[in-house]
C-alpha cells in the first residue's frame, strides 16, 4: 500500500508537469483574437515599421561570436565548482581542470588566429 502511494505521488507530479506548460497554451488558444486585419499582419520590429526588405541576411560572424561566448560561459559554469573544491582536489582533479582550461584556451587561440573575432 505504501508503494502505491509513492507511485500515485509520482503520477501526480508527472500530470502537473504536463499541465503547467499545456494549460497556458490552451487558454491562450481559446481566448485569442480571431479577426486579423492588414495592419495586424504587417511585419514590424520593436513597434517600428520596416523600411525595405524585411528578410535580411546576417553575417556568419555574429553567430560565431555567440558560439564562442557560449563556450566560455559554459567554461565558467564548469570551473566554478572546481575552484570552490580546489583545496580538496587530488592531483588527478587538478590535472583534469588544467587540461580543461588548456583545451578551451587552445580553442580561443584557434578562433583568434582564424580572425573569427574581428568585428568588421
Amino acid at each position: 500500500m505504501a508503494t502505491l502511494n509513492q507511485w500515485a505521488f509520482i503520477g501526480m507530479f508527472i500530470a502537473v508537469a504536463w499541465l503547467l506548460p499545456v494549460a497556458p497554451l490552451v487558454i491562450s488558444w481559446i481566448f485569442r483574437p480571431r479577426r486579423a486585419n492588414a495592419i495586424k499582419l504587417q511585419t514590424y520590429e520593436c513597434g517600428v515599421e520596416t523600411v525595405g526588405d524585411t528578410w535580411v541576411q546576417f553575417k556568419v560572424q555574429y553567430y560565431i561570436y555567440g558560439l564562442i561566448f557560449l563556450v566560455f560561459d559554459i567554461e565558467v559554469v564548469f570551473l566554478f565548482p572546481w575552484a570552490l573544491a580546489f583545496n580538496q582536489l587530488s592531483l588527478f582533479g587538478l590535472a583534469a581542470g588544467l587540461l580543461f582550461v588548456f583545451f578551451l584556451s587552445d580553442a580561443l587561440l584557434y578562433a583568434w588566429r582564424k580572425n573569427a573575432l574581428e568585428w568588421a
